[in-house]
Order: structure tokens, then C-alpha cells, then sequence
């Protein structure tokens, strides 16, 4: 087989490929096998009828096209590994010889988008600035109420409702004489807005054991958007009383004795989120520092099908300004990832096994799932890979980030690898039973994707 690469655009190729009578006749006879196989010809046993007749009764071109189908992404995957090709998509074929004779060759071009190539320049002398941190007293009350709400309790009130009050309503939607839904017993907090259109400002100034009427449009299903009937019963309203701020409360939701301890915990707890913060924007000023520094180009048609699909799940094919915002969202996205992957390439970067269960962890966390469904599902899924992939490029970008300036406006230098989200030694708490559960699940986790990682590792 000969093949050559002709560069179409800085992100665009086309192969041509072609391959002789002598290298194609194995594939040709095996063909001619698998039809003879699957036909019947009067005078002749099923697998036994000679390739002329095949010839007269189906035409030599089914017999080429069953050949070259079989054959064709083999000899792609030849010619893409001999010209050291990255393809994005999959390519446009366009045979240009078929083998409709004895003797004759098989030619095709295949064009592909793929991985532009580009020198990647020296990223050690990266400084950027970003905003001093530091918690403050509103962001300590604001985790102290949101850990108040984790144990507040729901109190039966007499007076009319309010927004930020619960109901358990009773609730039905008619369109002329069709009851179109009906729920009973639903909870529903004023002012959610997570229901029909108008029902917190019914509920408002409503009490127990009262009906209310108005119109809205329905939010789902086949009549979605129609205006229904809605009759809402309040069975009951109650209010969300909140604990009291003192030493008992600290007992009750932290390991603290006090309430002036559980306040400083959690003033240590803002300040390291604000160091967190303060960290990814770090990284983000690097990598767009590093963007800056390098042409990357990238398949336009590709970053218009990944708009396209973007703006089409959200039903807004037609705004114009998100179109542009996601355009270079997503062109920004693609360079990034041409970017860390050819810094992974070049420093040899690896993933060992402990680094990619702790990034599935992670991600399982995320996404609210247990850790070892969700490493089952990836495996599934054929995504270990891709898994192995992102943890690369995350540890390559860190390699860059540490070896980067970065300071805050004030001019103090930032230490990165002093944030820390583990607690202190000695606040650590024991292991509860859901944690314990969650240990457990790492390790099953381990176990489903060890021989990926190791398959991983050997390709």
C-alpha cells in the first residue's frame, strides 16, 4: 500500500491511499467466500459456487463493495499511523479507482480533521497577579447561617403565609372540563418559583385549610404552555425556625464545645476556600498566559458542530449574541486542550493508578454518584481512557503553575502549594460510618479500573 498526506488547512488533511491488485485479492476472495456462503445457486452446493457465477448472478460490484467495506478502515488506520496523524471526527472517503476488474488497483482519498501541529515555547517565566484574600466577618456569619439552616426545624404558624414559609398543598389543573394534572400532599416553599407560573403570589397571605383559583400557562407536558385552571388547597403553612446561636447549637452541629470555637472553625474554613479561590484563578491566569504565548489553530466546522449542538439543547439556535459567547467558549476549550496535550507529549507525563482513582473520586463527588458505580459506568462506557487523559493534562498545567509567579496585588508572593483543604491533625474527626462506606467504595473503585489503568499504561 502507498499513501501520501497533502496539509488542506492548518487543521485539515487528505490521504491518498492506494493499494494494489496483490495486496487487495486476499480481501477480494474473502468476499467472494462470505457471499458464496450466504447464497443459494440452483446446481450448486451453499459455499461451493464459483466466483464467475457470483459475478454473472450479483454483479462483480457487490462482491468489491463487500471487500473494500471490509477493508477500507484498516488500510485509514494504516496510512493515519504511517503519517503520524491525530484525526478528530471521522473522515470523508471519496474512492477514486474501485478494483472492477482483475488486476486493478483499489484508490481512495480520506480528508480529516486533525491535531494541528505547533512548537510549544519555554512556559517557566509566567507571572501573573491576582486578588489578595482574606476572610471576612460576612463570609464567616454567611456559613454560620447556611450551617443554622442545615438544623432548622418546621413550625405549624397560624398567621397568613409569606415567602420563605412552607406549604403541603393540594393542587389540579383543568382546561375547560379536562383535568389536565393533579398532586396532593406536595411541599412547596414560597417564593421557590419551581412550579406553575403565579402560585407564590397565591399562596401569599393564605392559611391552613383555604382554596385559591388563578390562571397559568402549564409548565410540561403534551399542553405545555396552555393556559389551565388552577385550583391549589393549603393544607398546612409552617415556618422554618432556625436554632438559636449559642454553645448548644455549636454542640449540636460540630465537634466544638463552644460557639466562639465553631465561629473560628469556620472562619479557618472560609479563609482556606478564599485561598482555594484565589488558586484557580491563579491557574486560570496561567493557562491564559500560556494561550497567549502560542498559535494554536482549530477546526472551525468542528467548534460550529459542538455549537451548534450546544445552542440546539438549550433551544437557542437563533440568539446570536450567546452563539458568539459559546463560539469562544468552545474555541477556547479546544486550543486548551492541543495545548496540554502536546505539554503532556513533550514531558513524558504519566498516570499511575492512585492518581487516576483519586481524580474518579473526585468526580463521583461531583456528580452525587457512589464511587464505585461510577467507575463501572466509565469502564463501561470505554472512558478510562479519556479519564487517564484529563488527569495528564491536570498534571501538566501543574507543572507549569509551580513553576510559575504568582503574586497579589498587594505584592505578597503566593504560596500555592501551601493551600491545604485537609484539616489539622489534631481537629481531625473519626470516621463516621458513611465515610467508612465511602472508603470502602474507593477501594472497589480501585479494583474496577486497575487493568484499564494497566492496558492504559502499556498503549
Amino acid at each position: 500500500m502507498k499513501s501520501a498526506v497533502e496539509t488542506l488547512t492548518p487543521t485539515r488533511v487528505k490521504l491518498t491511499v492506494e493499494v494494489p491488485a496483490a495486496e487487495l485479492k486476499p480481501r477480494l476472495d474473502a468476499a467472494y467466500r462470505a457471499i458464496g456462503a450466504q447464497v443459494q445457486v440452483p446446481g450448486f452446493r451453499k459455499g461451493k459456487v464459483p466466483n464467475r457465477i457470483i459475478d454473472q448472478r450479483f454483479g462483480r460490484g457487490t462482491v468489491v463493495q463487500e471487500a473494500v467495506n471490509e477493508a477500507l478502515p484498516e488500510l485509514y488506520t494504516q496510512a493515519v499511523a504511517e503519517h503520524d496523524l491525530k484525526p478528530l471526527g471521522q473522515p470523508d472517503v471519496n474512492l477514486t479507482q474501485l478494483p472492477l476488474e482483475d488486476g486493478q488497483d483499489l484508490a481512495f482519498d480520506a480528508e480529516v480533521d486533525v491535531v494541528p501541529a505547533f512548537e510549544l515555547p519555554d512556559f517557566s517565566g509566567i507571572a501573573v497577579e491576582v486578588e489578595p484574600v482574606g476572610a471576612t466577618d460576612e463570609d464567616v456569619e454567611t456559613r454560620m447561617e447556611a450551617l443554622r439552616g442545615r438544623f432548622a426545624t418546621l413550625k405549624p404558624i397560624t398567621r397568613k403565609a409569606k415567602t420563605g414559609d412552607h406549604t403541603t398543598i393540594d393542587l389540579s389543573a383543568r382546561i375547560g372540563d379536562e383535568e389536565i394534572d393533579s398532586v396532593t400532599g406536595v411541599s412547596y416553599e414560597i417564593g421557590a418559583g419551581n412550579m406553575l407560573e403565579g402560585l407564590d403570589k397565591a399562596l401569599r397571605g393564605t392559611k391552613a385549610g383555604e382554596t385559591v383559583e388563578f390562571t397559568a400557562p402549564l409548565a410540561g407536558g403534551d399542553r405545555a404552555g396552555e393556559e389551565a385552571e388552577v385550583t391549589v388547597t393549603v393544607q398546612a403553612v409552617k415556618e422554618r425556625e432556625l436554632p438559636e446561636l449559642d454553645d448548644e447549637f455549636a454542640q449540636l452541629a460540630s465537634p466544638h464545645d463552644t460557639l466562639e470555637e465553631l465561629r473560628e472553625d469556620l472562619r479557618k474554613q472560609a479563609d482556606q476556600a478564599a485561598r482555594f479561590e484565589q488558586g484557580v484563578s491563579a491557574r486560570d491566569k496561567v493557562l491564559d498566559a500560556m494561550l497567549a504565548m502560542v498559535e494554536i489553530p482549530v477546526p472551525e466546522n468542528l467548534v460550529e458542530a459542538e455549537v451548534h449542538r450546544h445552542l440546539e439543547g438549550e433551544n437557542r439556535l437563533d440568539d446570536d449574541v450567546h452563539r458568539a459567547e459559546v463560539t469562544e467558549s468552545t474555541t477556547k476549550a479546544m486550543k486548551t486542550q492541543f495545548l496540554l496535550d502536546a505539554l503532556v507529549e513533550r514531558d513524558s507525563v504519566e498516570v499511575d493508578q492512585g492518581e487516576l482513582i483519586e481524580y474518579i473520586m473526585m468526580t463521583a463527588q461531583q456528580y452525587g454518584m457512589n464511587p464505585q458505580e461510577f467507575a463501572q459506568q466509565i469502564d463501561q462506557a470505554g472512558q478510562v481512557s479519556s479519564m487517564v487523559a484529563e488527569v495528564g493534562r491536570r498534571k501538566a498545567l501543574a507543572s507549569v503553575l509551580e513553576a510559575a509567579t504568582v503574586t497579589d496585588t498587594d505584592g505578597n508572593v503566593v504560596d500555592l502549594d501551601a493551600i491545604d483543604p485537609t484539616e489539622d491533625e489534631d481537629e481531625a474527626l473519626e470516621l463516621d460510618e458513611d465515610e467508612l462506606d465511602e472508603a470502602e467504595d474507593a477501594e472497589d473503585a480501585e479494583v474496577v479500573v486497575e487493568d484499564e489503568v494497566e492496558e492504559t499504561e502499556k498503549a
